[in-house]
């Protein structure tokens, strides 16, 4: 474990706590030193100063999932940044006759983001007038059994999965490349004064089967320890009825509640879906996963403790042990709960460091500069 150097709150001397009351309040001082040091910390790395990249004299047509939430808050983010990174920018969804407002407008750029809702016929004819198209994947590699039908017709495809990059190329497109998700600062940023929100332990996202049978040994210890979950189908849990002011079910938390929760915990939990999980998924070639997912960028926005479930290509984002932690078996992820409950200064230097990885290098107005210059150079 890693040993910092920092200010340490004094404690009252062993004269000066005398009964419970002053034992209280020492508590009570320490927990707000603790918090006023971890905001102000934070607040010091959301104001520094970052990385202006330049605007393209570029017109883009941006055309969005179409899905709704939770994709919607995606393409907030992408819209908002295109906008900060080319000249001109209009947005689409696959409702309307993309191909058509395409040649009317001869973009620089048809932008599509996921592309299930999208006919193949009108990336055929945006392309047969020479406009280049580049379609962002969302769910690599849960669903290329739909995705290998829409990739090859797109001029640049991006994968947020580096597992899927010789799949693409093996069926035919030229130009793919490795582009996760990242963190919009203007959705998940920490919370920069006392936080309403006061949690140990949170995991939010939905209950596949391979995170319900993950927590059940440990399920118990958790909640002792303090873990609140939210999402949808955590009634699979056996344990669920015996929880039910801890565990809220069938709820869609947005980008700001999300965030809002995420820096109010001490520490937050991130377990990856299975891709082999065929009740949900149409991955039928059984293709595994290797990077994190966006949970991972967004979490470490917030400036709280993130343990993750180990995926080969995380440490190319995160430092474990310095950025974030990881665990590989239920006993490991209980043991690292017990370690950074009980050792504050550890887990608040991790979370900190972890923040200012991601403004540093994994915002969205990174992931675009990236993907513009792929397409344009």
């Amino acid at each position: 474990m890693f040993v910092h150097s920092e200010p340490q709150f004094m404690p009252p001397s062993e004269g000066e706590v005398h009964d419970s009351g002053s034992r209280g309040r020492a508590a009570g001082l320490k927990d707000g030193f603790n918090e006023g040091y971890l905001r102000g910390r934070a607040k010091a790395i959301v104001e520094s100063s970052r990385t202006i990249f330049p605007k393209r004299p570029l017109n883009v047509l941006y055309v969005s999932s179409g899905k709704g939430y939770p994709y919607s808050p995606i393409d907030e983010a992408i819209i908002a940044t295109l906008h900060t990174l080319a000249t001109g920018v209009s947005v689409a969804d696959p409702s309307q006759p993309v191909s058509e407002l395409a040649v009317s407008t001869m973009p620089d750029l048809v932008l599509v983001l996921d592309g299930m809702e999208l006919g193949i016929e009108h990336i055929a004819a945006i392309r047969s007038k020479g406009i280049r198209t580049a379609i962002w994947l969302t769910d690599d590699p849960y669903y290329t059994d739909m995705t290998v039908r829409i990739a090859p017709h797109y001029d640049y495809v991006f994968t947020l999965e580096r597992n899927c990059l010789d799949f693409y190329r093996s069926v035919g497109c030229a130009n793919v490349f490795y582009l996760p998700f990242a963190a919009f600062i203007e959705h998940y940023r920490p919370t920069l004064t006392r936080s309403a929100i006061r949690r140990e332990i949170s995991f939010i996202g939905s209950a596949y089967w391979n995170r319900v049978h993950f927590l059940q040994p440990i399920l118990g210890g958790l909640m002792d320890k303090g873990l609140t979950i939210n999402g949808i189908w955590w009634d699979r849990l056996p344990e669920y009825a015996s929880y039910p002011d801890r565990i809220e079910i069938g709820k869609w938390m947005g980008p700001g509640e999300t965030a809002e929760v995420y820096s109010g915990s001490r520490i937050v939990l991130n377990l990856h879906r299975s891709p082999h999980d065929e009740s949900v998924n149409n991955n039928t070639i059984g293709l595994t996963a290797a990077s994190p997912n966006p949970r991972t960028f967004e979490i470490s926005a917030c400036a709280t403790l993130q343990l993750a479930d180990v995926r080969d290509d995380l440490s190319n984002f995160y430092i474990p042990g310095q950025e974030i932690e990881t665990f590989s078996s239920p006993s490991e992820l209980y043991e690292k709960v017990e370690y950074y409950l009980t050792h504050e200064a550890e887990r608040r230097e991790i979370a900190l460091r972890a923040l200012e990885r991601t403004y540093r290098e994994h915002t969205y107005s990174h992931r675009l500069h990236e993907m513009l210059s792929r397409i344009f150079g």
